[in-house]
Parts: structure tokens; sequence; C-alpha cells
């Protein structure tokens, strides 16, 4: 919960895109930011600063704190909370099927980008020559 597993996902992919060659790295690292929405729009809806709670999660993953997330009831500087030891924590089952769902939606989005790409653009073919009008 508190976007934790989110972060954590972030961080380990941004990891791996780092020991990936080519340009897999890329893509991998852009899967990785998108799992950032969660705690950003968690920390911007609490009021928070996104871009500082995102830092200090990303300082609290690479320490080893995979269960640290955004506490949304901070007042100050104390933007982050264990989210485990809080009781803050999400169904794996929803979790799990959100992300599949998700999955499923951007690879149907990349399937049809690529048969529109595949296709040739234009309109109707250009009629060949003709016989000329024996009016």
């Amino acid at each position: 919960g508190a976007g934790a597993a989110e972060m954590e996902l972030a961080h380990r992919l941004t990891a791996m895109a780092d020991a990936t060659p080519g340009l897999e790295q890329y893509a991998i690292r852009a899967f990785a930011e998108a799992f950032e929405i969660v705690p950003r729009t968690l920390a911007e809806n609490a009021g928070l600063k996104a871009s500082e709670v995102i830092s200090a999660l990303y300082a609290a993953h690479a320490r080893g704190e995979g269960t640290v997330g955004v506490n949304i009831h901070s007042e100050g500087e104390a933007n982050l909370l264990d989210a485990s030891g809080a009781g803050v924590v999400d169904s794996l089952v929803v979790k799990s099927s959100a992300l599949r769902l998700a999955f499923d939606a951007a690879i149907t989005v990349l399937r049809v980008d690529q048969i529109i790409m595949a296709k040739a653009a234009g309109g109707p073919k250009p009629r060949g020559p003709q016989a000329p009008d024996m009016d």
C-alpha cells in the first residue's frame, strides 16, 4: 500500500534497465517510470511536493526499504512511512489483475498501431491510362 509496491517495481526495473544494453533499456526505463504514477498521484492529492516525495522514495528503496510508501497524513518533512508496519496493504489479487489488464491494454494498442503502420496509406488507387474518347 501507499505506493510502496509500485516504487519497488520502478526501482527494480530501473536497475534492470541500467544493466540492459541497447535500445531495450529505454523501453524498460519508460516502463519503470510509469509505475511512479501511483505514488506521485498520492503525493499530489495529499498536497505534498511530488518530486521530493518520489526522490525520497527512490532513496529509501535504494537502501533496501522496500515497504516504504507515501504518508498522506504527514505534517512537515516526514512524507514517508513503512506501509506494512502501518498496516497499509494492497490486495495481491486486485493488484495483479490491474497490472495484467494494463499490460493487455498496452499490448493491444501496440498491435493496432503496428497494423496501421503496416498498411499502405492514401486514398483510392490512380486509374491507369484510358483509351481516348471517340465521341
